[in-house]
This record gives structure tokens, C-alpha cells and sequence, in this order.
């Protein structure tokens, strides 16, 4: 194995291999940056430039652009709480608010190291446990797969925050969405509506997109303000992503135990990238001490993320390598790549190729070490990103959001998803409804149903008899009531339960009109599936009926009032650091009349120093405190639904004249009507912009772009590359 080894570093370190990794890192760093594009986009790019390359060089180049991409893409979730990948939305929590707090630089230093520190995890996991782990992988079947994602589901409680139940109603409501197309069983079009895009389930990017990225660019909209909400403080001091690089060394424990756990879950077929980051964050929070301020701004948060997202890199590679069992869309990819080149996935891997699999090993190591030390070193420039005014910013990253939904599936359905979920997930931030038990129902529920389906029918009842499934639903089970049975030990202990409580019915209010839109939606639901066969509307009934009870709960909790203090077990209401709130529980506080602005930084940061955070009494991890604006609730709802009307007539738009066209005249029009911007600053800005989305789509993706009624009309027009 030593010698393997050492001929496989030799091989690794030639200069003309190095300098072809180096591109491949780099292009996969520059994927990763992009929301909606990843590994699978470049790999599904590069693999037909390896045909006449030997292995050694081909997956250098495939495995350090796949590498690296879930490096760049903790990029776009600090900046402009916009996943890169879908394995990034963890990170959004912790990662944002920092840079809001114009602490950019910190994150970007602790999410590099972590990254690095997973990656190389990862890697080392891979080489010394793939005679180990083909025992442990065989023996994991359907069943444990099914614990598995039962234990996914429990982290709802700690992506929660204190709305414990609110979490459960969210959650329950994107099992719901992860259930709609087609069922897999019966063939029943489940909630499908008629409409053939949806036959298919939600794509999970334009959804992500929608729920994290564009309420984020919305406040800033609202607000007036750049990303940092601080004076100058992205400018900090130059040693201050330093700083991030030794808190993830302080917390060395953490990014080992996370790297771990992110390489261990990596290494089962079944488990998608979107759910290791999310178990790894939920771990953090019930592990560490003085989590009160994680889903704020708690660098934890970004190191327990980051270091699962890069660790779980290796240990997809154990059962493509070992077993030929792809563990993901882009291990697919990589198990073809294998074939081309003449290897065989399986045990000449570890025998009769071993040199190969040290190869990649190497590779996955030097790929880490690449991405880390760029990305690093270019934290300055990106943390500047964050001073750039708002009339600038919105604009750019609009354009980039819309095409990367769009390359879900190239349908104008990414578009209608990304669209509608962004306004969905803008008012359950103002009404601190907690969005992450949302992407964790809809990526693990279509996976529950097909391992429950399977298990039941291979083991019956005795599946909750296998010794790893016991385990698993007994730690699953400790996650969720722990936290209720602590606080109501304490609450015993202190006289405090049920002593003097006394219930009032409130006035309804826009906190329990949006419950009660919820409860509508999913009784309109149940109705539609009731005539459907049994085998079809079992799980969503199921998940139906569990968002009708938790949503129910939520409402009798938002129209009574408590005369005597709640207890902490109990589930209650976030309050919103709104003025609205400023005056129902606080006096008045002076502030600064309101002025439309032209936006430049001397006005960004006068609305930094007038902006106050409401302490409200409770709070979820979903919430945003660091500078709530002290502007009327008139013109919040006012910007807001411009805000969202511009990218609805976008959409539109796009329908009639093509997408690229009116993605440039909604760049336009919003820099220079909406944040005052310049004609000549938005025109070159939309130009320039234009210009590159056409070259990187069209030219290098080759994009099919959506028809359009004036291409029906005119067809010469889709002669210009296609954009008509």
C-alpha cells in the first residue's frame, strides 16, 4: 500500500498534471460561486475533454474542478445569503449575518480553514477506511437508510430555534412539496394540477433560491443598505480573516467531529448533499455550549457547516470506488468517467488498481489545498463586495439568480418556482416563520417514502427490530423531546407549572392571517387526495395531517394571550423587530424622518446608524436582529411589493420577448427607478452584465433558452444565438 502510495504522489505531482488540476480548481471554484450551477454542470462539461487523456490526468482535472466547488460556493451564501450549492444552505444561517455585521472577512477565514480541514478529512477517510467500510456499507440496507432520514427529520427541532412548532408545521408543509409529481408506486399524479413540470417533483435549487436568496436581496431593497450594515467594517483591519482561520483552530474539536460526520454520512448511497450540511449544523447547536446566538451570527455555525460540506466530498467516493454505487447525481457522472477510462468500480479498485485510488486520493488533498490558499487570499477582494452600494448590487445578483434556476431543469417552471417560493419565503422571515425545516422536508421526504415503501416490504414490523435502526430512532427521539423534557424538569423544580396562567382571545393580525392561509392550503390538500389509492396518499396524507395539527397549534398559540409568563418548554411566538413591535412593546424610541435616498455609501451608512434591533422576547434561528430598520411598516410593504412586482414583470416579460432581453431591462430599470442610480451607471452596469451572463451561458453552457411569444412570431429572431 506504501509503495502504491508513493507512486501515485509521484504520478500526482507532475508539473503538467498540476497545472491541469490548477484549471480544473479553478474552474470549479468559479461554478461554485454561481447559484444553480455545481460539479455536475462541470463535470458533465469536462468529461468529454478526457477522452484522450490518461487516467491519472483526466481525474485530476475532473476531481479538482468536483472538489472544489463546494469551497467557492460558501462565497455567494456569506455575501448575499445565496447557496452556491444546495450543500451551502446551512451556511446561509451564521454566514450572512456576519457579513451584515461586517464581520465578512472573519467568516470567509473560518469557512476556508474548515473547508480545508474537511476536505483533507475526507480524503484521509477515504484512505484508510475502504476495506473497513465495505462490511459497514453492505450491511446498511433500506431499513437503516429509513432511520437515517428519520434522524434528518428530527433536526427540525433545532433548526427551530424557540418555535419549535412553528419548525414541525414548516417542516410537515415541505414533506408536502417533496411529494408532489408523480407516485413512484401507483403511478398517481400527486397535487401535479395538469401542469407537466411539476409530474416530474419540485426541482430543489429554484426552491432553495427562492426561500434563502431572495428575501435576503429584498431587505436590502426595503432597507437601502449594502450587504454590511457596519460603518466600514468589511474594510476592517487586513488581519481579520486571520481571525476566522484561528477560531476555526479554537474550535478544532468541532471541525473534526463535523468533518467526520459529514465524511461517514457522505459514504451511504441515498444521502444527498443537501442534507449532511444541515445534520451537521443541527449537531453543532446540541453539542456545543452558549448556542443562544447561532442562526445570528455564531461562527460556529459556518465551521460545523462548512467542514461537513467539504468532508462529505471522500466519503461519496467510498461506494463509487469500492462498490460502483454512485452516492449522488455527480458521483454518476465520475462512475462513467471511470468506465471510459477502463477502470472497473469494485474490488480491483483496492487491489489491482490501487495506485488509481490513491491517485484521487492525492488529488482530493492537493484539490483542497488549492481552493483553500485561492480562495483565501482573494477573501479581500470579495469581502469588498459587501460596500458596494445597493443600486449595484441587487441588480448583478438578480441576473445571476434568475439563470441559475433556470438550469434546474431549463424550464420557465424554475422560473414561476423561484419566483413564487422568494415571496413565500420573504413574509415568513417578517413573520420569523423558521425557512430551513422547509428544505429539509422537501429533500428527505421523496427519500423517506421510497426507503419506507422498500422496507416495509422486504422486513415488514421487524425492521424497528434491526439493532442500527433502534439506535438511530432512539437518538432521533432524544433530539426532539430532550430540550421539552429538560425544561419541563426545570420548570417542576421551580413552581413554575401551570401556576397562574390565564388565556385571552387576541384580535387576528397578519401573524395568524398567514397561519390561517397555511391551515387553508393544506385542508384544500387533503380534499384533493382523498380520492386518490391507498399506496399513493399515504405519505402525504400523513405529512398532510401532521401540517394541519402543528399549524393548528400555532394559531391557538398566536390568538391567545398569556396573562402569566410562558414557560421555556413551551412552544410560543416570535415577536418582529419591526417598528410595529417597537411600539407594542417598547416606548418610542427618536429617530431620523425617513429619506427616499440616492444611494451611495455616505447614505448607506447614515441608515446603519439609525437602524436599532428590537430585543423581542423570543426568537427563532431563522431571525435577523443585527439592525432591524426603523422604518414605517407602509413603506416596508411599499418597496417590498415593488420589490417583488419588478421580478414578477420580469418574468412576464421574458415570456413575451425572451429572457436575456428582459433580464437586461430589469437590470436597467431597477438601478436607475428603484435605487437611483445613474442612466449611465445602469446602462453600462446592464450592458456589462448582459454581456457576460450571454457569454458564460450561451457560449460555454450553451443554454437552451426558454421560446418566447415574439420568437413564435418572428422566428429569424431566434437566429441571434438563440435568446428569442
Amino acid at each position: 500500500m506504501g509503495a502504491a502510495a508513493f507512486h501515485a504522489l509521484t504520478m500526482i505531482l507532475d508539473p503538467l498534471r498540476l497545472a491541469i488540476m490548477l484549471g480544473g480548481v479553478v474552474l470549479g471554484l468559479a461554478l461554485g460561486v454561481v447559484p444553480g450551477l455545481g460539479g455536475i454542470v462541470g463535470l458533465a462539461l469536462l468529461i468529454p475533454f478526457t477522452y484522450h487523456l490518461d487516467g491519472y490526468t483526466a481525474f485530476a482535472l475532473l476531481l479538482g474542478m468536483a472538489a472544489v466547488t463546494t469551497v467557492s460556493d460558501f462565497i455567494p451564501a456569506v455575501l448575499f445569503g445565496v447557496p452556491g450549492t444546495v450543500g451551502a444552505a446551512a451556511t446561509v444561517l451564521d454566514g450572512h449575518p456576519l457579513a451584515r455585521r461586517g464581520e465578512a472577512r472573519r467568516a470567509f477565514g473560518a469557512g476556508y480553514a474548515s473547508s480545508l480541514a474537511g476536505g483533507v478529512f475526507g480524503a484521509l477517510l477515504l484512505a484508510v477506511t475502504i476495506p473497513v467500510l465495505r462490511i459497514v456499507v453492505l450491511y446498511i440496507g433500506s431499513a437503516e437508510l429509513l432511520a437515517l432520514c428519520i434522524f434528518g427529520l428530527s433536526m427540525v427541532a433545532v433548526l427551530s430555534g424557540k418555535a419549535p412548532i412553528k419548525g414541525l408545521a414548516v417542516a410537515s408543509f415541505g414533506l408536502m412539496l417533496s411529494l408532489i409529481g408523480s407516485d413512484p408506486q401507483t403511478g398517481t399524479l400527486r397535487w401535479t394540477f395538469g401542469s407537466l413540470y411539476l409530474w416530474d417533483h419540485l426541482p430543489l435549487v429554484p426552491v432553495t433560491l427562492g426561500i434563502f436568496a431572495l428575501p435576503e436581496l429584498a431587505e436590502m431593497a426595503i432597507e437601502r443598505t449594502g450587504i454590511s450594515r457596519a460603518d466600514g467594517a468589511v474594510r476592517g483591519k487586513p488581519s481579520s480573516q486571520w481571525d476566522g482561520v484561528r477560531d476555526a483552530g479554537r474550535n478544532w474539536w468541532l471541525v473534526l467531529r463535523c468533518s467526520g460526520l459529514g465524511a461517514l454520512l457522505g459514504a451511504v448511497p441515498g444521502l444527498g448533499s443537501a442534507v449532511i450540511d444541515w445534520m451537521a449544523y443541527g449537531h453543532a447547536i446540541r453539542t456545543e455550549k452558549n448556542t443562544e446566538n447561532f442562526g445570528k451570527g455564531d461562527i460556529r455555525g459556518v465551521i460545523a457547516s462548512e467542514s461537513s460540506n467539504n468532508a462529505k466530498e471522500g466519503g461519496h467516493l467510498i461506494p463509487t470506488i469500492a462498490f460502483g454505487m454512485p452516492a449522488g447525481a455527480s458521483m454518476a457522472l465520475l462512475l462513467s468517467a471511470f468506465i471510459m477510462h477502463g477502470f472497473t468500480p469494485g474490488p480491483e479498485m483496492l487491489t489491482k488498481h490501487l495506485d488509481v485510488t490513491y491517485a484521487i486520493i492525492w488529488t482530493l488533498t492537493i484539490s483542497h489545498i488549492m481552493g483553500a490558499v485561492i480562495c483565501l487570499f482573494g477573501s479581500g477582494l470579495f469581502s469588498r463586495l459587501a460596500t458596494v452600494r445597493v443600486g449595484v448590487l441587487i441588480p448583478l445578483v438578480l441576473g445571476i439568480i434568475f439563470l441559475g434556476a433556470f438550469n434546474a431543469s431549463q424550464s420557465w417552471g424554475d422560473l414561476c418556482s423561484m419566483v413564487l417560493f422568494g415571496f413565500v419565503g420573504w413574509v415568513m422571515k417578517r413573520l420569523n416563520w423558521p425557512r430551513p425545516p422547509l428544505i429539509l422536508g422537501l429533500v428527505l421526504g421523496s427519500i423517506f417514502e421510497r426507503y419506507y415503501f422498500i422496507s416495509s416490504e422486504i422486513y415488514g414490523v421487524k425492521l424497528f427490530t434491526r439493532p442500527i435502526v433502534i439506535g438511530v430512532l432512539l437518538a432521533a427521539l432524544w433530539v426532539v423531546l430532550g430540550p421539552t423534557f429538560k425544561g419541563l424538569r426545570r420548570a417542576v423544580k421551580q413552581g413554575r407549572l401551570g401556576s397562574g396562567l390565564h388565556f385571552r382571545i387576541k384580535r387576528l393580525d397578519h401573524h395568524s392571517l398567514f397561519t390561517i392561509g397555511l391551515i387553508v392550503v393544506v385542508v384544500a390538500a387533503i380534499w384533493t387526495a382523498s380520492d386518490w389509492a391507498f399506496g399513493a396518499k399515504l405519505m402525504p396524507m400523513t405529512a398532510a395531517c401532521a401540517a394541519l395539527f402543528f399549524s393548528c397549534l400555532v394559531l391557538i398559540n398566536q390568538v391567545s394571550a398569556h396573562d402569566a409568563p410562558t414557560c421555556e418548554f413551551m412552544p410560543t411566538t416570535a415577536v418582529p423587530a419591526t417598528a410595529a413591535a417597537m411600539q407594542a412593546h417598547v416606548q418610542p424610541l427618536p429617530r431620523r424622518p425617513v429619506v427616499e435616498p440616492r444611494h451611495d455609501l455616505a447614505l448607506n451608512r447614515m441608515t446603519a446608524a439609525t437602524s436599532v434591533a428590537v430585543p423581542g422576547p423570543l426568537e427563532t434561528l431563522d431571525d435577523d436582529r443585527f439592525g432591524a430598520p426603523t422604518l414605517p411598516m407602509s413603506t416596508v410593504r411599499a418597496r417590498g411589493f415593488r420589490f417583488f412586482l419588478a421580478i414578477g414583470g420580469a418574468l412576464g416579460l421574458a415570456y413575451l420577448i425572451g429572457l436575456l432581453p428582459a433580464l437586461f431591462l430589469m437590470m436597467l430599470l431597477l438601478a436607475h427607478f428603484e435605487f437611483g442610480e445613474r442612466w449611465r451607471n445602469a446602462l453600462l452596469l446592464s450592458v456589462a452584465m448582459t454581456v457576460a451572463l450571454w457569454l458564460v451561458f450561451d457560449l460555454i453552457f450553451a443554454t437552451p433558452w426558454p421560446p418566447s411569444l415574439l420568437g413564435d412570431f418572428v422566428p429569424a429572431l431566434r437566429g441571434l444565438g438563440g435568446l428569442i
